[in-house]
């Protein structure tokens, strides 16, 4: 496997996991009685995984001249 290919797998995996916690978040925001520490954690999460997500995003695209 090269490294391009690991990167994209990875990428995948983490767009997986990024859009399933989106889901669990709007769950459990629409539950009458829920836990914000919970809420707050996954929502912190989501946001690294988004960084993460960027950044392998930006591994992925050639360097351009200026």
């Amino acid at each position: 496997m090269t490294d391009l290919e690991a990167i994209q797998r990875r990428l995948s995996e983490l767009q997986l996991e990024h859009r399933g916690l989106d889901a669990m978040i709007e769950a459990i925001a629409q539950q009458t009685r829920f836990d914000e520490l919970q809420l707050r954690r996954l929502k912190k999460r989501k946001l690294q995984i988004k960084d993460s997500i960027t950044l392998l995003q930006m591994q992925l695209m050639p360097d351009l001249p200026a």
